[in-house]
């Protein structure tokens, strides 16, 4: 999905600059957003993937309009819609969902997610192998951004089969879960991305799904 979220390589946004003594939040809301989206994520009616897609599937003018957070607030507005949580009626409480207890966030965040699967058919790619990454604009959630399609790379990691984002972010009519698919990192040249007047010496590292290569 092209949008607001995939900037990357793109001109007139001015450099990165980073805040000095940065403080974790600059607003009091900004943490509840955040623990109330973890929260709420614990409840198990959506994957990450499906959080990512609600956060970024709006217009471009609001995404880059609105801060961090409030495009966090946002998505989660959005999911609690989709799955009718906004609706006293039919609370989680009502549906016997339990929520995240306070005392039971730090265990919940050092287990963590983890992501990887169990192989369903060989590796198509090995350390050392060049691939290119499809030309495409898909109208779903993906994780391959515009800047990376169409180019060149070589494959230095294989880091296993992981959760297909591109599929686990949506519930479609032939709906194929997490289909789980081979994860490289792949090492770009920087000019081969944006013209032979970069550095030589710079790389970009992409952790890219199979089904990404052409």
């Amino acid at each position: 999905m092209n949008g607001g979220q995939d900037l990357g390589g793109m001109m007139g946004f001015g450099p990165v600059i980073d805040e000095e003594n940065e403080p974790w939040f600059h607003h009091p809301w900004e943490a509840r957003v955040l623990g109330l989206t973890l929260a709420m994520g614990a409840l198990g009616l959506w994957n990450i993937d499906k959080g990512r897609y609600a956060r970024e599937n709006r217009s471009p003018a609001q995404y880059l309009n609105w801060s961090y957070y409030r495009i966090w607030l946002g998505g989660l507005e959005k999911l609690l819609d989709q799955n009718n949580l906004r609706n006293k009626d039919a609370s989680a409480a009502s549906r016997n969902l339990k929520p995240l207890a306070a005392d039971k966030v730090a265990a919940t965040l050092a287990r963590g997610g983890p992501a990887d699967r169990t192989p369903q058919a060989p590796a198509r790619f090995k350390v050392g192998d060049t691939i290119t990454t499809n030309n495409n604009h898909p109208q779903h959630h993906t994780r391959l951004p515009r800047y990376l399609r169409g180019r060149k790379g070589e494959i230095v990691i294989v880091h296993g089969t992981h959760v297909f984002p591109d599929d686990a972010a949506h519930d479609t009519e032939h709906n194929r879960g997490e289909n789980p698919q081979w994860l490289y990192s792949v090492r770009f040249k920087a000019t081969d991305l944006w013209g032979n007047d970069k550095n030589p010496n710079d790389h970009v590292h992409a952790d890219l799904w199979e089904p990404y290569f052409a």
